[in-house]
C-alpha cells in the first residue's frame, strides 16, 4: 500500500473526501515528524512507538574496494510495533 492506497482507504472507511483524508495524513505524518524532531517520542498505545536514537561514528568498508572508509554519526528513527500491531500480524 502506497500513500494514495492508504488516502482512499482513509476516505472510504471515514466517509470523508479524498483531498480531507489527505489533510488529515498529512497533518499526523507532519506532527509525527516535527515531535521526533524535537527529541520526543511518539506513542499510539496497541500501534506502536517511534523514537529517535543516535547512532554513533564507525569506520565501515566499501564492498567494491575492501578500502575502510568512515561512517559519520547520525540520529536514526527507530519503530517498534504495539501488541495489538503484532498479534494481528500474526
Amino acid at each position: 500500500m502506497n500513500k494514495s492506497d492508504l488516502i482512499d482507504a482513509m476516505a472510504a472507511d471515514a466517509g470523508v473526501t479524498k483531498a480531507a483524508a489527505k489533510k488529515a495524513l498529512e497533518s499526523f505524518l507532519g506532527n509525527v515528524e516535527g515531535s521526533l524532531k524535537k527529541g520526543n517520542r511518539v506513542s499510539l498505545v496497541g500501534f506502536g512507538s517511534w523514537s529517535v536514537t543516535r547512532r554513533a561514528a564507525r569506520e565501515g568498508r566499501n564492498p567494491q574496494t575492501g578500502k575502510t572508509i568512515k561512517i559519520a554519526a547520525k540520529n536514526v528513527v527507530k519503530f517498534k510495533a504495539g501488541s495489538d500491531l503484532q498479534s494481528s500480524v500474526n
